[in-house]
């Protein structure tokens, strides 16, 4: 099964909110982990898992981008929409990471935004007990932050509205394992928070501007968003008022 095709059938079976299908794509001893909340599955514990996600929540899974092939492993981004109606406010990105052996997965690991939640409850030291065996020293972790700053600052690497956990660990030349440790242990936050703090920054900047500013569809465009209900998302969490609100009160005070 080509990697597109695997992706499809894998996303299809989530829509389909088939528990049965979303851990067919298991090899027989595969795994699948759920880094939000820590927790390593078999595929009958996947099923079982599933049953009860799947009785509390409707949300319909997008995939964004394109997929990113490597020699045994490929790598997606998704948008989940609560509603099934398109790309809400409410929703959520992630990330998998993907296994494969032929036509079946060996290794899943799902990334996503709440995983953010969980690692700011846990605190530092699950952080370090996490990534205790990844062979990332301190010292390796600063020269990668550094890098990674100077992708960000510099290059302004976040302006492309497709850039991408795996994308931005090719660019800098590391894996993408050290570089999820490395914005976790040295930021505090997951890859898309990190990615959005820059995005939403800069809107501030353009919506701070009170002659000649755009609507704020281009603001988000502008800035690296792909839509306008993510990047309300984002700036409402960063700055707890949507672009709009901000604008006004900042047009106000002025």
């Amino acid at each position: 099964m080509m990697s597109t095709e695997f992706v499809k059938s894998y996303i299809e079976a989530w829509n389909a909110q088939d528990p049965t299908r979303v851990a067919g794509h298991l090899a027989v001893g595969g795994t699948y982990h759920d880094m939000g909340e820590l927790r390593q599955l078999a595929r009958r514990d996947l099923i079982t898992h599933l049953e009860e996600y799947f009785s509390r929540d409707t949300s319909r899974y997008i995939l964004v981008g394109e997929v990113l092939e490597g020699r045994e492993t490929i790598a997606f981004q998704y948008l989940a929409c609560p509603t099934g109606d398109g790309l809400e406010a409410s929703g959520w990105m992630g990330a998998e990471f993907i296994t494969l052996d032929g036509d079946s997965a060996t290794r899943i690991e799902d990334y996503y935004r709440d995983q953010l939640l969980l690692t700011r409850e846990r605190g530092a030291a699950a952080r370090s007990e996490r990534y205790a065996k990844s062979g990332l020293s301190p010292a390796a972790r600063e020269a990668l932050l550094g890098r990674l700053r100077e992708a960000m600052e510099e290059e302004r690497a976040y302006l492309n509205s497709l850039l991408s956990l795996p994308e931005l660990a090719t660019n800098l030349g590391c894996s993408i394992n050290h570089l999820s440790q490395a914005i976790n242990e040295g930021h505090g936050v997951g890859f898309f928070d990190f990615v959005n703090h820059y995005r939403v920054r800069d809107a501030v900047e353009i919506l701070l501007v009170p002659t000649d500013c755009p609507g704020i569809l281009d603001v988000a465009l502008d800035v690296g968003f792909n839509s306008v209900s993510t990047f309300y998302a984002a700036f409402k969490r960063a700055t707890g008022k949507t672009p709009a609100q901000f604008r006004r009160e900042s047009l106000r005070d002025g």
